[in-house]
């Protein structure tokens, strides 16, 4: 029987990288749910399916036959919790149901969650064995999501129990598409470096897209990662003077640290926020990526992805920024 993959969230920034990953992997049909524009997804060999994780008869149709279920979908921006839940986890929800009753070859469903959900812990470096105390309106959206999954509602058994469920979270992703992180190359570029608290001492774990896709791929491959949560992210944090260093080497330009105190954060997040609701926008550093920055663990071990299915970062920090600047450059937004 062949395989045949469906992505939500196949034209975003994960979510296109993935569905490159599953065509060079020879997945027999690559469906993808898009609302509009393909965007990324123009020029490759996929079939759309129109819709969004409220249709439920979309979801149906595009389910007929799907060995497995790739959910890259979320937001990640919101001024409020009410777009956060109706997305994350609603829609979570809306596909799980679709999924039990109309994929009957269904052999693996891989969820996206993030770091994000787990948020405060004592130790500097998460564990899946973590609990989930999110910081941020994103991160509990995560979190009540993967709760959600585990909650029986009004069945007889939960979808975890009865569905082949993965979940990933994916520490910070970084890589060629991506336009949070954008704002920071360009300070860097201008010769600053905005840095949270200690440069030496702050650490972060970073995943680039294309070790994300590939670990992903990976996992819902897997025997053994079945009905298992994994985080996945770089070999081992970095320090913001090191990320800081890849940049400027990347840019062939020099830049001075700018050391950012915690409850700064929170008031240049709060006022960016502000901002955004008055213009109908929002930007990456927000209210709610303040309080994240401000108190969520942002480092995390890769050792249970490593062991049960060889999750192994293969792009270098150096060389995944070298190349997420070219590609800025060549899309002219540096």
């Amino acid at each position: 029987m062949k395989q045949i993959a469906f992505v939500t969230g196949g034209t975003g920034f994960v979510g296109s990288h993935l569905v490159e990953e599953l065509l060079r992997r020879e997945f027999g049909e690559v469906r993808c749910l898009v609302r509009t524009d393909p965007k990324w997804l123009s020029d490759l060999n996929v079939t759309y399916v129109r819709g969004d994780l409220s249709d439920v008869e979309a979801l149906w149709t595009a389910l007929d036959g799907v060995t497995h279920v790739y959910h890259t979908a979320g937001l990640t921006r919101a001024p409020d919790w009410e777009p956060f839940y109706e997305v994350n986890v609603q829609g979570t929800l809306n596909l799980m149901g679709a999924v039990k009753h109309a994929a009957p070859d269904l052999e693996r469903v891989l969820v996206t969650s993030s770091l994000a959900a787990v948020g405060r812990c004592e130790a500097a470096i998460a564990t899946e064995k973590h609990p989930l105390q999110p910081v941020s309106r994103y991160g509990r959206s995560k979190a009540e999501m993967e709760e959600a999954l585990h909650d029986a509602h009004n069945m007889t058994e939960s979808y975890w129990n009865a569905l082949p469920i993965t979940i990933v979270r994916p520490a910070a992703v970084y890589g060629p598409r991506d336009d949070d992180i954008l704002d920071f190359f360009r300070a860097v570029q201008r010769h600053f470096c905005p840095i949270v608290g200690s440069g030496s001492k702050r650490t972060l774990s970073l995943v680039h897209v294309h070790d994300l896709a590939t670990g992903i791929v990976d996992a819902s491959l897997a025997p053994s990662a079945n009905g298992e949560t994994y985080l996945l992210g770089s070999d081992r944090p970095y320090a913001w003077n090191e990320i800081k260093q890849a940049a400027t080497d990347a840019l062939d330009t020099w830049a001075v640290s700018l050391p950012i105190p915690p409850l700064l954060v929170g008031a240049v997040g709060i006022l960016a926020g502000g901002w955004g609701t008055l213009t109908g926008t929002y930007p990456p550093l927000n209210r709610d990526k303040a309080r994240e920055l401000r108190h969520a663990c942002t480092a995390c071990t890769i050792n249970k992805a490593a062991h049960d299915f060889d999750y192994t970062p293969n792009v270098p920090l150096a060389q995944g920024v070298a190349t997420t600047i070219d590609w800025y450059r060549d899309e002219g937004w540096l």
